[in-house]
């Protein structure tokens, strides 16, 4: 049963992450569900929220060890570089409500 509350948990922050969350290259926005980002973003932010510490830098020092390969993978940027500051408040807020939910 846990299983399921945690899957669902997943897919839910997840969503809301693809959502609300985008880089921003050249001031294109590309939403993290449109790059294919969301789940990895979600599955490596969640024991954030089940250890009850979000924070900002904890958020940036996971995002940081996210990479982004671009140029057919010629090089990888890390995330933490391809999002504008109000996508990284937007971010902490989504976990911390989600922390307060569980």
């Amino acid at each position: 049963m846990a299983k399921t509350n945690t899957t669902e948990m997943l897919e839910a922050l997840a969503a809301e992450i693809g959502e609300n969350v985008y880089i921003d290259i050249a001031k294109w926005h590309l939403y993290l569900s449109n790059a294919k980002l969301h789940t990895v973003v979600a599955e490596q932010l969640y024991p954030l929220i089940t250890s009850n510490t979000v924070n900002e830098d904890r958020v940036i020092a996971v995002l940081a060890a996210i990479p982004v390969k671009i140029g057919g993978g010629r090089k990888e940027i890390p995330l933490i570089d391809l999002l504008p500051l109000q996508c990284q408040v937007s971010l902490v807020d989504i976990l911390e409500k989600f922390q307060r939910e569980l």
